[in-house]
């Protein structure tokens, strides 16, 4: 090739030269715009998550606050239907008093008491069972884990390890013992 081949080319190489040049530099603008869109995208994606993981936490934190309110609320007043359940019997033990107070006849004033207080001796008992507190059986077979045996005794009417008497009734919530039964069991 001559030299004027060369520059006749070369001419036209530099003219594409400097369209290829220009046309690459459009397009690395247009990347670079592209580029930077999607970073603001992302910037105000990331800004949105953060404000939203700050509204959980803090709804997190409002719940199990009063989450802890509630629980010590509810310790708090957890006897309350027991309570309740007792207000009857002490209306009946307060009609009692005042029927003790009138100018009845004594042996029917005695009998109206005797009966007034079965009543609510019962009244009682079943408030009680209502709430798992239930009485110790007697007549069954001495168990140290409800009964409290304070005697021994030579019994030919039962047989050995069985109660024989109760001096004081034993209570039971649902299955822990409130009190134990004082008993008097067969050798």
């Amino acid at each position: 090739m001559s030299k004027e081949e060369i520059e006749q080319n070369n001419p036209q190489n530099e003219g594409e030269m400097i369209e290829n040049e220009a046309l690459n530099s459009e397009e690395a603008n247009a990347e670079a715009v592209a580029v930077e869109n999607e970073f603001e995208l992302l910037e105000a994606e990331l800004a949105a998550l953060k404000d939203k993981y700050a509204r959980v936490h803090a709804d997190f934190d409002n719940i199990k606050k009063r989450l802890e309110r509630e629980k010590y609320t509810a310790v708090e007043y957890s006897n309350e239907k027991f309570a309740k359940d007792m207000i009857p019997v002490l209306d009946s033990l307060d009609g009692a008093m005042k029927s003790a107070t009138g100018d009845a006849d004594k042996a029917e004033l005695f009998d109206k008491l005797k009966e007034g207080i079965e009543l609510t001796h019962k009244q009682f008992i079943t408030a009680l069972e209502k709430h798992g507190v239930t009485v110790v059986p007697h007549d069954e077979p001495f168990d140290p884990n409800i009964h409290n045996a304070v005697q021994a005794v030579d019994s030919e009417d039962v047989e050995s390890g069985q109660i024989v008497q109760t001096f004081q009734t034993g209570y039971k919530y649902k299955d822990r013992p409130l009190r134990e039964a004082m008993v008097v069991v067969a050798n």
